[in-house]
């Protein structure tokens, strides 16, 4: 649905542009705390929190719309719900994946049914009280497409300026202030001068919140989730919560070590 959603608006900025003023708009009039943007973001957190049914969440919805002023502007179902995050760039994907890290399900592997590197089958082994095999993936990855929240910052001229500070404003002088005076920067502009040349292209750098790159070390983690920092923003930026985005989600006990290369493919 989320799905669906993204791609409608994709194909209609105007829509999207209503949409987003439509998500900002107060909550109900009179209303100044809640916007029905910041309104929707608080419940899907709290259903993400404790675990609540898609069902409950709806349910929830259409109470809480009938409670509040009748001009509130509440969606009054999930899927009403899910258009507006979605349409807002917070779409996702569903990749199966290989439980020991090898591969992902997709491209030339999205119909296999076992790795072709280990062997271990994509489906878990699971019977339902009738007895019947039911196909459930061994490991899943959660994927947040970064191209649509890149977009939008470039949408934005504070944040258009900000990406390019580095080309901008930067101080060389052979002081290490910001990842533009590293070695590694300068040696990705060498190798491919046509990359460095343009200041708006992205130098990303990926964190893995509890991962032990080496995979040496035990660990107790149920899932792993996958950080994106854009290094162009001024140094008092990078960091900034705002700017760091998700960008994957790993199910499973096992960390990615050093299979992350191939997971990122």
């Amino acid at each position: 649905m989320i799905e669906v959603a993204h791609e409608e608006y994709s194909k209609d900025p105007n829509g999207f542009e209503k949409l987003l003023i439509d998500a900002e708009k107060p909550l109900y009039e009179g209303c100044k705390k809640y916007t029905k943007l910041s309104t929707l973001v608080k419940l899907y957190n709290l259903k993400v929190r404790y675990g609540w049914s898609d069902i409950s969440f709806s349910e929830l919805l259409k109470t809480l719309k009938e409670i509040l002023p009748t001009t509130n502007e509440l969606p009054n179902s999930l899927y009403e719900a899910k258009k507006t995050l979605g349409a807002l760039g917070m779409e996702y994907e569903k990749i199966h994946a290989c439980p020991n890290n090898c591969c992902l399900y997709r491209k030339e592997f999205a119909n296999a049914t076992e790795c072709s590197e280990c062997g271990q089958s994509r489906w878990k082994n699971v019977k339902d009280r009738n007895e019947e095999r039911k196909q459930i993936p061994s490991k899943v990855i959660w994927y947040f497409p970064p191209i649509p929240r890149f977009k939008r910052l470039f949408r934005s001229i504070e944040c258009a300026k900000n990406l390019t500070w580095h080309a901008s404003e930067g101080i060389e002088d052979g002081k290490l202030r910001h990842p533009a005076d590293s070695p590694a920067w300068k040696l990705v502009d060498f190798k491919w001068p046509d990359f460095g040349s343009e200041p708006r292209n992205l130098r990303l750098a990926l964190s893995a919140d509890g991962v032990n790159p080496h995979g040496d070390m035990s660990s107790k983690y149920s899932c792993w989730p996958i950080v994106m920092v854009i290094y162009n923003l001024p140094p008092w930026l990078c960091m900034k919560r705002k700017y760091t985005m998700l960008s994957m989600l790993i199910s499973g006990p096992k960390q990615p070590g050093d299979d992350m290369g191939k997971l990122k493919t």
